[in-house]
């Protein structure tokens, strides 16, 4: 039979709550019995994931940010959704040093974060309605 697993957790758009997420991922994923290299990647890029949506999906305000976890074999998906702003121009959004916010002193490195990080990464994003950043990671042990 396949190692297969879910896992959902939904949490306000706080701050404090963006180590929440990094270390329930982490800690899901450990099934896998990952090397400690693979978790810190995964745990930066959830944590760059759930920053973006605090910081641009809702500009600050407290909403709620879902991540649905799922394990398929050695396989590790994560997705990252909030229902904020969205982003209207996605490939712009994902080119390293592009920010807007600047003013918050980003970056704009955090989707090249991702994508160092995690073995595939894309977006879906729908301007007022949301955005969703779905990463996968293939745990080699």
């Amino acid at each position: 039979m396949e190692n297969t697993n879910e896992m959902t957790i939904i949490f306000d758009s706080r701050p404090a709550n963006e180590a929440l997420a990094r270390v329930a991922v982490a800690s899901f994923c450990t099934q896998l019995n990952p090397t400690l290299e693979e978790v810190s990647d995964l745990k930066t890029a959830v944590s760059e994931a759930v920053t973006n949506c605090i910081i641009h999906g809702y500009e600050g305000e407290v909403h709620k940010i879902r991540v649905d976890c799922s394990l398929c074999g050695q396989e590790l998906k994560v997705d990252v959704t909030d229902h904020g702003t969205g982003i209207p121009d996605i490939k712009k959004a994902m080119e390293p040093l592009f920010t807007t916010r600047p003013d918050k002193d980003r970056s704009g490195m955090g989707f090249t974060f991702m994508e160092a990080f995690m073995d595939e990464v894309s977006v879906e994003s729908e301007v007022g309605r949301g955005t969703t950043v779905h990463m996968k990671k293939i745990i080699r042990r």
